[in-house]
């Protein structure tokens, strides 16, 4: 203990000293100064400071704390395997690349053995003459001639006889080498010839006549071709790429001090290569993609096989360049699996949709979610639309309600499989789906309240609809309300504004509650696409457009500030689209192509799936519709009585028609009712019996005027 104290207080003696080498310690004056008077207190006279205090400045770039081996850990890791060893069926297009390369290189050089052959024989001769030349040229030391010769011309005797000397031994040595080899040669040859079996003369003979053809076949007409037909395109190189991005005019790019960098090795990816690139400072992704003819001239590749895309979860200067092995738009379309199949498919799992540009399989989540598809007209947006209707039907529980608004009798074979069917461009199609529309909505509040009972039972514990529920619960079953051309009802001038509002009340509720809906335009504008719609749409499919306020529309605000451009789409993308909101990041899909003959196989099959599972309602077993105006129905009841309750109006609605009205409750009526801004009341009616009293229901000034005094 003391030994220690002894050490600790020779530290403190050597800090002492330093700090009196260091500088002069200057005592300042307390805040509260000693009174002078006290005995054994001397006030001390303290040195006045003058001066301006200056702050140093500190270093922006601090030295990095963390060890060099925890620095590493943070620096973001490629991969261990290659990307497409991540995913089943990208591993399996890369197996049947190579595959398909071999097989095409061996099937090529196979049937042109017999040329092959042909020309090794004929360059033969040749082989042996250059054999003999060169073999002759060696044994006589050709190479020393000029050594001598140059001996000569500096009339250097010694040197000449020296180096004739050493000729004289070499030809002496390599004749002796040269005729033994020529005598072992002969002699094995006939020997073979002579003794051995046939098969090893002819394997030897075919052995020299191949050696000799290669040998004396020019450099410029070897004797096999190349199978040049394997590969559509060149393989991608960073070379290629820098080239490209620098000839898109983009004045950052090519700037002094500009840099392309690669974080990953460009690599087979699918039936193209993948190249993910950082782009100088200041230049975004969508720089380049707005390019994207340009890039593809300057990657000297058709322009349907190269698609630039950002990478969201990196910054703004991250780019990824596919380049395709071909033109998108010629790719053999993909079957629509589902056909193939021909077994029933779930909404609750994602519905085949189509390909990537790499043709890697897309689906969309189509339950919880709705969906809207916008084009140019031609672009594709019926087929595409009809794909995800198709798979709706391979579900036999899935309820279905379709309108077509155009009239062209495109979904005219979904009627068989359908609860309600529309198809035409008049007034009667749109008050029908106006119609169907207000049931669905009146359906919301019926299966709000059912989720409720069943919540409280314990067997809704999410609040929500799932597969389990609608295979027990027939009210709660999918139902997916499809509109196409729906600009046609949006900007209807009768039916036009009831219609946004129920089809927004349907999307914001619907989700949970199992209701799906699928709308598809080809004028998406503020009038023919209301934004309260556009805005709450999950999933957004959007195929060739004419520019960005089109663009954005149908894909969201800032798409195409963000790179998510269809205005990049050419004619013959027909397809080919935009699809954001089926997976983390925006994705090019083209949509699976289903013919006209195609898509009545495929309702063949989904309507026998229906009838097995005894779901086949409305119009597709024939069922009469009668489309009614529920305001209308209900002023009529009213006749010249001011006030009803709702108990009297719902018993003459169902006198009216009971068809229609039969079994309909109050929540039903008022659900119906709530879209012409009606709602019930409080008011004061008496029964047949003359009692009066005060209870829920409906004043006719109301009803007149759509608006609840």
């Amino acid at each position: 203990m003391t030994a220690e104290r002894i050490e600790r207080d020779r530290s403190r003696q050597g800090n002492r000293d330093r700090d009196d080498e260091a500088g002069e310690v200057v005592p300042f004056r307390g805040a509260t100064p000693a009174p002078a008077d006290e005995p054994g207190e001397v006030e001390q006279a303290v040195p006045v400071l003058d001066g301006e205090l200056i702050e140093e400045p500190q270093p922006v770039d601090t030295a990095e704390q963390a060890p060099a081996r925890l620095r590493a850990k943070r620096v973001e890791r490629r991969p261990v395997l290659p990307t497409w060893m991540h995913s089943t069926d990208e591993a399996k297009e890369v197996a049947r690349w190579a595959a398909g390369h071999a097989g095409h290189v061996l099937a090529y050089h196979l049937v042109r053995v017999p040329l092959y052959a042909a020309k090794l024989v004929a360059w033969s001769p040749v082989g042996l003459v250059k054999i003999l030349v060169a073999g002759g040229r060696w044994v006589f030391d050709t190479e020393s001639h000029q050594v001598r010769l140059d001996a000569v011309r500096r009339s250097d005797a010694d040197t000449y006889m020296r180096l004739d000397r050493q000729h004289g031994e070499h030809v002496k040595h390599r004749a002796i080498v040269a005729a033994l080899v020529v005598a072992l040669v002969t002699v094995g040859g006939v020997l073979v010839v002579l003794l051995g079996p046939g098969w090893v003369t002819a394997l030897m003979t075919a052995g020299t006549v191949t050696a000799l053809g290669v040998l004396g076949a020019p450099k410029d007409r070897p004797v096999t071709g190349h199978a040049v037909v394997v590969e559509r395109y060149e393989r991608l190189t960073s070379e290629q790429v820098e080239r490209a991005l620098s000839s898109l005019g983009i004045a950052a790019m090519t700037a002094k001090g500009a840099r392309i960098t690669f974080p990953a090795p460009i690599q087979r990816h699918g039936p193209g290569w993948r190249a993910e690139v950082d782009l100088p400072y200041g230049v975004t992704a969508s720089d380049v993609i707005e390019r994207r003819d340009r890039l593809s001239a300057g990657l000297r590749r058709p322009l349907g096989a190269v698609w630039p895309e950002p990478v969201a979860e990196q910054h703004a200067g991250r780019l990824v360049i596919w380049c395709g092995d071909q033109d998108m738009a010629k790719a053999k379309p993909t079957p629509w699996p589902l056909l193939k199949t021909g077994k029933p498919h779930s909404v609750f799992a994602a519905l085949p949709f189509g390909t990537d540009q790499r043709g890697r399989a897309v689906g969309v989540d189509l339950m919880y979610s709705n969906v809207l598809i916008g084009a140019l007209p031609g672009a594709g947006k019926t087929f595409a639309l009809r794909v995800l209707v198709l798979g709706a039907a391979f579900d036999p529980l899935c309820e279905l309600r379709i309108f077509e608004l155009k009239g062209s009798g495109d979904l005219d074979p979904l009627e068989a499989v359908a609860h309600h069917f529309g198809s035409g461009a008049d007034d009667e199609t749109a008050a029908e789906c106006v119609a169907s529309m207000r049931e669905v909505y009146a359906e919301l509040e019926t299966r709000a309240r059912t989720l409720k009972r069943l919540a409280k039972a314990g067997r809704a514990p999410e609040n929500k609809v799932t597969p389990r529920l609608a295979a027990e619960v027939p009210e709660l079953r999918p139902l997916l309300f499809v509109v196409d051309e729906c600009q046609e009802l949006f900007a209807h001038p009768v039916y036009g504004k009831d219609a946004a509002t129920l089809a927004t009340a349907i999307i914001k509720r619907g989700r949970a509650l199992g209701i799906m809906l699928a709308l598809a335009t080809q004028r998406p504008d503020k009038d023919s696409l209301p934004t309260s719609i556009s805005a709450n749409v999950g999933i957004r499919y959007c195929l060739r457009v004419a520019g960005q306020l089109e663009n954005d529309m149908i894909l969201g605000t800032s798409a195409y500030r963000n790179g998510i451009r269809a205005t990049m789409l050419r004619p013959s993308d027909k397809g080919v689209g935009w699809l954001v909101g089926a997976s983390d990041e925006p994705q090019i899909a083209r949509g699976y192509y289903v013919d006209g003959e195609d898509t009545k196989r495929a309702v063949q099959v989904a309507r026998l799936l229906r009838e097995q599972a005894g779901t086949l309602t409305g119009a597709a077993v024939g069922e009469e519709r009668h489309v009614v105006n529920v305001l209308d129905d209900v002023r009529a009841v009213f006749g010249d009585e001011p006030k009803l309750w709702t108990t009297t109006v719902l018993e003459r609605l169902a006198q009216l028609r009971p068809e229609v009205y039969t079994g309909w409750t109050a929540e039903q009526l008022a659900a119906a009712l709530r879209p012409f801004g009606v709602r019930p009341t409080q008011v004061w009616a008496t029964s047949d019996d003359g009692t009066g009293s005060n209870r829920k229901g409906y004043a006719l000034d109301a009803l007149t005027s759509g608006e609840q005094g």
